[in-house]
């Protein structure tokens, strides 16, 4: 099979490699849009000692189903495989399993290819009307859903009647944005930097674009999400924030600096990291995106999984104003 190899940093080799054999309780899955993620992007350019290469990177995706119970079947994938049996599991945090293996990180092989191996549970059947392209953003959307969801655990009021800021206005970002207004955020501003996005910001649902120089125009935030994670982010993550305020962190930028932690302790500030999902999370993100309950999702960017090289080189030079570019491996 096609497929696109990481090899080294900033290099990536379209060409043929051996097809996936299913494990135990696996089945083969052909790939018909997988997406281009920021791991992905911190693993080309050599950042993320888990991803070595040669590795087949990307965990966004949904295809046909070839093998198995659910032959013949649409489906996205839920990239996270974890072993089911451990205290984390059994409480539903199956994205905190310390055994847990995702697509596209050692020793599973990732979804830039025309075909992947996955656990037939990890599999969403996607219904009629829904593209492939729509349904393998369930997994980066999946994330904001996720930070969200523990958002309105926290306080539900603040989320629904108070000020929201999301911090990044890539997938992870506006997925995180999509999923306040879904769980019933009145007031939803993305902080973003990059004009080329405020594009697709704005079509993609009701928010107000805020420029983090200025700062918000009259009051702070009850609620903010990090999509970014970097030490200026966060530094503007804990300025922005309202006393009692709560800042979900999702990004992975950068490991340190930034929290204002006077300032956090002196205003019960609270701070949360968030990683990926759980299985409840992913499968409850993918029927709000087969009901339309995320918005028409229409702001990515398709290009061939044989123009992938270029694509990461776009992403790189900010030269790509869509929020999340998706690969079509050839049919």
């Amino acid at each position: 099979m096609k497929a696109l190899v990481y090899t080294a940093p900033r290099e990536l080799d379209y060409r043929e490699v051996n097809e996936p054999i299913p494990g135990e309780g696996e089945v083969r899955v052909r790939v018909a849009a997988v997406g281009i993620c920021g791991s992905d992007m911190h693993a080309y350019l050599g950042h993320d000692e888990r991803r070595p290469a040669p590795l087949i990177l990307g965990h966004e995706a949904a295809g046909i189903v070839e093998t198995g119970a659910m032959a013949g079947k649409r489906v996205t994938i839920n990239p996270l495989v974890t072993c089911g049996t451990c205290p984390a599991c059994a409480a539903g945090r199956n994205n905190l399993c310390p055994n847990r293996q995702i697509l596209s990180m050692n020793p599973r092989q990732g979804a830039f290819a025309e075909h992947v191996t996955i656990p037939i549970e990890n599999l969403v059947e996607i219904p009629d009307g829904v593209s492939f392209e729509k349904a393998c953003l369930a997994e980066p959307l999946a994330c904001g859903w996720h930070a969200a969801r523990l958002a309105r655990r926290h306080d539900e009021t603040a989320l629904r009647s108070g000020r929201c800021l999301v911090i990044g206005g890539g997938a992870i970002g506006l997925g995180a944005a999509l999923s306040l207004r879904a769980m019933g955020a009145e007031n939803v501003q993305v902080a973003e930097t990059n004009e080329r996005r405020h594009a697709a910001i704005r079509a993609a649902g009701p928010f107000d674009i805020l420029d983090p120089a200025a700062g918000p125009q009259d009051a702070l935030f009850d609620v903010i999400i990090d999509g970014v994670g970097f030490a200026a982010t966060r530094a503007l993550a804990t300025k922005f924030s309202r006393p009692g305020g709560i800042i979900m962190h999702i990004g992975l930028g950068e490991s340190e600096g930034g929290l204002d932690i006077r300032r956090m302790t002196l205003q019960e500030i609270s701070f949360v990291g968030t990683y990926t999902y759980t299985p409840q999370d992913f499968r409850e993100t993918a029927q709000a995106i087969f009901d339309g309950r995320l918005g028409a999702l229409e702001w990515p960017e398709e290009r061939s999984l044989a123009d992938g090289a270029g694509a990461f080189t776009d992403i790189l030079s900010g030269n790509a104003s869509a929020p999340k570019i998706i690969l079509q491996p050839e049919s």
